[in-house]
């Protein structure tokens, strides 16, 4: 972009290069004139010094081998991008020139930025694979089994396209009976994304879908990155029906593809995938009819079969009446039998009973006599009782009386005790002079010891 400045239109106020201006305006005029002579321009170059502060915005340096400018790319902006920058890349920025007044340095105030060069696309691609695997969206245990025989299939795809042809010339060749919808969405261009988004939304919304197709043809890079979008892949893999992606070529692989339930390598294959092969099926139910049909005659012969061994069983109803009608009689003939067995046994107990009934004064004089009897004898044996017991205690008392200190004493014998109370059985435990108390069968009387005998010992 080239600038041309008329000088002439500072020499119509003579007086201008006289007037003394503060910083603030001077900045605040050099950032009007770069506004007005940059509105919008796009700088490519490799991006430095990235700054990514708490509040969103980033801030960076563009240079190239001989230059560098300052950058702004603030939070709102920055949310719309499609890559994550980094450090050291080549990118392309939509950007309008200013001043930063505080500091007085110019800078770009940036709305957009893209990888920029060889391999921008992929690079892209790349970053947005890695923060979708890092989500678990691309993991395969997270992915839904597709129906088996599905009834209700919904294309997302263009009208236009040969695409659509290919998989309604599949459908009607292996399944005509399958019900097909078609939500049409360019799937080429820069509004191809979001409209891709809409129409999964629209197909989810249709009554009894069992499974989605999201396919094109075909393509270069740029052509099938729609589906390499972010909104897109999400919307696929947050899709509450199975997917399947037929997306390009079998080289060709997508965004869609990785997130899909299931990638088939084209459209035409996606449409073989959920269709049931209709000659296959054909094939199958004959043999089911075959194994049907088996089983109804096998079944008939044995039905039959059963139904002759129950004719050779069969008997006249007359013939089971009579039967029965004999069988009634006999059981009633025991049942007249046992009832007269049973009564005339009652009547013999009866009798029995009568015979040993008594009159209950009978029972109780009976009774009282037996406890007269029982009352004597208990007063005989009690009697008896205390009369060997006064025995057995007058034996005890005359041996007692036998072996007492008193009897002793009543023989002739007396106790010598010491002023202590001690009896006196050794000649040595006393001195002469020693005051003893000696105890008789009729009393007792203190002596003095005057001398002592003491008997040889014995061997």
């Amino acid at each position: 972009m080239s600038y041309t400045h008329d000088a002439r239109q500072t020499e119509s106020v003579p007086d201008e290069q006289h007037r003394i201006l503060s910083v603030s305006e001077l900045n605040r005029q050099a950032r009007c004139l770069l506004e007005t002579a940059f509105p919008w321009v796009h700088v490519s170059g490799e991006l430095s010094n990235l700054a990514r502060p708490p509040s969103g915005h980033w801030y960076f340096t563009l240079k190239d081998s001989r230059a560098q400018v300052r950058c702004a790319l603030f939070r709102a902006a920055s949310q719309k991008l499609g890559f994550v920058p980094e450090e050291g890349q080549q990118v392309l920025v939509k950007a309008r020139a200013g001043l930063y007044e505080t500091r007085g340095d110019w800078q770009l105030t940036v709305s957009s930025m893209e990888p920029f060069g060889t391999g921008a696309l992929q690079l892209a691609f790349e970053q947005l694979k890695r923060r979708l695997a890092a989500e678990g969206l691309l993991s395969q245990e997270r992915k839904r089994p597709l129906p088996h025989r599905p009834g209700h299939i919904a294309l997302v795809t263009s009208r236009q396209g040969a695409a659509v042809h290919d998989m309604l010339t599949v459908f009607r060749r292996r399944y005509p009976c399958l019900t097909i919808t078609i939500v049409h969405t360019p799937v080429q261009g820069a509004t191809a994304a979001a409209s891709i988004v809409q129409a999964l939304e629209r197909a989810q919304q249709l009554p009894d879908v069992d499974a989605i197709i999201v396919g094109r043809g075909g393509g270069s890079l740029e052509d099938l990155w729609p589906f390499n979008e972010e909104a897109v892949a999400r919307a696929i893999a947050h899709c509450r029906i199975p997917v399947v992606s037929g997306v390009g070529h079998e080289v060709d692989v997508t965004l869609a593809d990785l997130v899909a339930d299931y990638r088939a390598p084209t459209p035409s294959a996606a449409a073989e995938l959920l269709s049931p092969d209709k000659q296959e099926l054909l094939t199958q139910l004959d043999r089911l009819s075959q194994g049907l049909l088996n089983a109804i005659n096998y079944q008939l012969q044995l039905r039959q079969r059963q139904l002759n061994h129950l004719r050779l069983r069969l008997r006249h109803p007359g013939a089971l009446l009579r039967e029965q009608q004999q069988k009634l009689d006999d059981t009633t003939t025991r049942l007249h039998n046992g009832i007269n067995y049973q009564l005339q046994l009652r009547q013999r107990q009866l009798s029995h009973l009568r015979l040993r009934l008594r009159h209950p004064g009978a029972l109780i004089r009976e009774q009282q006599q037996k406890l007269d009897e029982a009352a004597n004898r208990l007063h005989r044996a009690m009697d008896r009782a205390l009369f060997d017991r006064k025995h057995q205690l007058d034996h005890r008392m005359a041996q007692l009386d036998a072996y007492s200190p008193l009897a002793t004493l009543r023989r002739g014998y007396s106790i010598t005790f010491t002023p202590a109370g001690k009896t006196v059985t050794d000649t040595r435990r006393l001195q002469p002079g020693d005051k003893v108390h000696t105890r008789l069968a009729d009393g007792s009387f203190w002596s003095v010891v005057t001398s002592l005998d003491t008997a040889p010992e014995q061997d």
